[in-house]
């Protein structure tokens, strides 16, 4: 007794005697139960051993799977949530790819798993030197369960990473958006951020229309659901245009400059560049505001390519007709305003001598001529006093008068008084050398047939061909000489605008526009070449006008895309181009050797 009690005690009083001792005892009953009593005993003690195997089994197993599976399990559960979305290819209508994804690897951190943060980041930040070290440090230090360390490291990183053998730091792989050709066609591409959401341009557009994979995050696609996006543009003759541009930019001297490409039977924009641009591949550079598209984006006075417009609505009412003379003797006053001419004549002119020789008062009496309403009626018609909607999210509101008198009608006849975007502009003398019918911009391929399906009527045909024939005749004897390349049979019109200074019109910086047709028999292109603030020079005896500086570039680009887009210059030109009118006794071969000045 004296023993057994003394046990006790002992048992008693140690602070680990009790479990151990309670260990040992189950421990005893399980090798009796199973080597001696497990056989004889009753079905129902079977079957208790038998759950206690299989709950020991499963707990052993599940600590094993986490322990070999657990990092993995993490960057899967992520994965979903984080990594950069998959996005569609955009192709150029030859098939060239413009913008694709590829597959980087990310580097992420589980701060909760770092062991020593301070070591962590001077590992990290040794092999990753644009990574900031303060910011990392703070991040690292949070509660998070994840943090991005660096997206797209290159191969070489994720070894050196690799190598450091940190805990609770791996890697991910994700969808990075790729430009191939750089800064080329940026405006109408816009760019992907890095969590790979458009946010400009045609990738904002694709996920307007749920082309884009972002919630899949690129894990379970198929071929079908990301088919390409063919857009309308040419890379070739968009690059050729971009180089002739800056060329034209440089030596001009201008601030900025843009040209635009458009096919007037379909509404694609086969090219456009607007300068200064940015890289899409480093979308940092976009938010300048030097960079944005000035052919959708920015509003102008377009100068005197507006008198296209002002002339086609007069020919098309039945108010004047080729024949019609106008009276341009003086200065046409209204109140305390006077409307000159850059090149005055000082007498009446003929409709087309209106258009060759840019008279202002012309434009401004046609205008009167139709009236205030019918001339706001026109302009609504052929989408000049609402905003255009394209695929390009980036658009603006055209700048209209909010009291539209008299005289806004004599000046938004010869372009002053009335801001629209170039491409807005483009859309209203596409339609009247089309034939007549206003076709939407776009930057998606498309065909002829559905372009016009939707499309409104709004000039008469023979309308259409008067215009052609007074863009051609300009082209011949008038302020588009500089742009006519020989055996491509172009049609065109100058436009220089005062800037708007401080709420005035400044006489030392000018706006120069110029639209050629081409080729104006059947006309397939429309060029829209702009400069802001070019300067004149020696070799153009400083004139600094829209002839000198805006046509001479767009010459320079029609000879170069030309061929590129199917159009190898005429070696025989057309002898009847203007069938309606020659019934009417006009053709090239009557056109009076006179015209205006290149301005």
């Amino acid at each position: 007794m004296a023993d057994g009690r003394e046990t006790d005690r002992n048992v008693g009083g140690s602070a680990g005697g009790a479990p151990k001792a309670a260990s040992g005892r189950l421990k005893a009953y399980l090798v009796t139960l199973f080597s001696t009593n497990l056989g004889k005993s009753p079905l129902r003690i079977k079957l208790v051993a038998c759950v206690f195997i299989g709950l020991y089994a499963v707990i052993a197993g599940k600590l094993i799977y986490f322990g070999l599976h657990q990092e993995q399990s993490i960057g899967s559960k992520r994965s979903g949530d984080i990594v950069a979305a998959a996005r569609p290819d955009i192709l150029d209508r030859n098939g060239d790819v413009l913008a694709t994804d590829i597959k980087v690897m990310s580097v992420f951190a589980e701060p909760r798993r770092i062991i020593d943060k301070d070591e962590a980041v001077e590992l990290l930040t040794a092999v990753l030197p644009d990574v900031d070290a303060s910011d990392l440090r703070k991040r690292l230090g949070s509660r998070k369960g994840f943090i991005w360390v660096k997206r797209a490291v290159t191969p070489q990183q994720q070894q050196e990473v690799y190598r450091l053998g940190l805990p609770g730091v791996g890697f991910l792989p994700e969808n990075k958006r790729v430009y191939p050709n750089g800064p080329i066609a940026a405006h109408v591409l816009g760019f992907a951020n890095l969590d790979g959401v458009g946010i400009s341009g045609l990738e904002k557009y694709i996920d307007g229309q749920g082309l884009a994979d972002l919630h899949g995050a690129g894990f379970s696609l198929t071929p079908e659901s990301l088919a390409p996006i063919t857009s309308s543009l040419d890379l070739k003759a968009t690059y050729a245009v971009r180089d002739e541009l800056a060329k034209g930019v440089a030596k001009f001297k201008a601030k900025a400059g843009a040209v635009v490409i458009l096919d007037v039977n379909t509404g694609e924009v086969v090219a456009l560049a607007s300068l200064p641009d940015y890289d899409p591949n480093t979308p940092a550079d976009a938010l300048d505001p030097n960079h944005i598209n000035r052919v959708s984006v920015g509003v102008y006075e377009m100068g005197s390519t507006f008198k296209a417009i002002s002339v086609a609505m007069a020919l098309d009412q039945g108010k004047v007709n080729l024949n019609s003379r106008v009276d341009a003797r003086s200065s046409l006053r209204y109140g305390r305003f006077t409307i000159h001419d850059f090149h005055a004549q000082n007498r009446v002119l003929t409709v087309p001598e209106v258009f060759t020789f840019s008279s202002n008062i012309g434009a401004a009496r046609l205008a009167l001529m139709v009236g205030v309403e019918g001339h706001k009626a026109f302009l609504r018609k052929v989408g000049q006093l609402t905003r255009l909607h394209t695929e390009l999210p980036e658009t603006a509101d055209p700048l209209v008068p909010k009291n539209w008198g008299e005289l806004n009608t004599m000046t938004i006849a010869f372009g002053q008084g009335l801001n629209v975007s170039p491409l807005q502009a483009m859309m209203a003398v596409g339609a009247l050398a089309n034939g007549g019918l206003l076709v939407n911009p776009t930057f998606l391929k498309r065909d002829e047939q559905a372009a016009k399906r939707n499309a409104p009527r709004v000039i008469k045909p023979e309308t259409s061909e008067s215009l052609r024939y007074l863009m051609r005749l300009n082209a011949e004897i008038g302020s588009a000489k500089k742009a006519d390349i020989p055996g491509y049979f172009i049609g065109g019109k100058t436009g220089t605008a005062d800037k708007i200074v401080h709420g005035r019109y400044a006489k030392d910086r000018v706006f120069t526009t110029f639209m050629a047709l081409m080729p104006a028999d059947k006309p397939k292109y429309l060029i829209l070449t702009l400069m802001d603030e070019p300067q004149g020079l020696p070799e153009t005896a400083g004139y600094r006008t829209a002839a000198w500086n805006s046509g001479v570039v767009t010459g320079r680009i029609i000879e170069r895309v030309g061929p590129l887009l199917g159009l190898p210059p005429r070696f025989e030109l057309p002898t009847q181009p203007f069938p309606l009118l020659a019934k009417l006794g006009y053709g090239m071969a009557n056109i009076p050797q006179s015209g205006g000045r290149e301005h």
